[in-house]
C-alpha cells in the first residue's frame, strides 16, 4: 500500500516555505497532493485557477506531487483521494494552537486520517503568503521568498496598485 498525503491550504501564492514543506513531505510519503482550497474567509489575490497554475509550475520538478483544488471539507477531500495523512506546516509556536485545533477537529470528523506537522527550514520559518504579498505591494524584493514565476505573477498583478 502506498502512502498518500495531502498538504492543504489557500496558497495565495505558493512560497518557498510551502515548496520546502512539499520537499520534506515527498521524502516521507509516496505521493503528496498539494491541495489548494477555497477559503470563504479570505479574499485571494489570485484566482483558484491561477493558484493551481502557479503551484504546478513551482512544483513541476517533484515527480510524486500532484496539484489539485478542492472546495469541500479537508477530511472529505482527503478521503476522496485516498490520503491517509494531512500535512500541516508549523512556522512558530503561534501556529501551534490553531493547527492543533484543526487537527483535533479533523480527527473528530474522520478518525482514519491523521495529521502530521512539519517545520520548514530556518530560512523559510518566517515566510507567509501574507508577508510576500505585503512586501510585493510595496514593491519590495520578494525573490528570496518565492519562485521566479510567482514573483513575476505578483509584479504583474500588483503593477497598477
Amino acid at each position: 500500500m502506498s502512502s498518500i498525503a495531502i498538504y492543504p491550504g489557500s496558497f495565495d501564492p505558493i512560497t518557498n516555505g510551502h515548496a520546502d514543506l512539499v520537499r520534506r513531505a515527498c521524502q516521507v510519503f509516496d505521493k503528496v497532493i498539494f491541495a489548494i482550497g477555497v477559503n470563504s474567509k479570505k479574499q485571494p489575490l489570485f484566482s483558484l485557477e491561477e493558484r493551481v497554475a502557479l503551484a504546478q509550475q513551482v512544483l513541476a520538478d517533484f515527480p510524486n506531487v500532484e496539484v489539485m483544488s478542492f472546495d469541500n471539507l479537508m477530511v472529505d477531500f482527503a478521503a476522496e483521494v485516498g490520503a491517509q495523512v494531512i500535512v500541516r506546516g508549523l512556522r512558530a509556536v503561534s501556529d501551534y494552537e490553531f493547527e492543533l485545533q484543526l487537527a483535533s477537529t479533523n480527527r473528530r470528523l474522520n478518525n482514519q486520517i491523521d495529521t502530521v506537522f512539519l517545520t520548514p527550514s530556518e530560512e523559510h520559518s518566517f515566510v507567509s503568503s501574507t508577508l510576500v504579498k505585503e512586501v510585493a505591494r510595496h514593491r519590495g524584493d520578494v525573490s528570496s521568498f518565492c519562485h521566479p514565476v510567482v514573483e513575476k505573477a505578483l509584479v504583474e498583478r500588483l503593477a497598477g496598485s
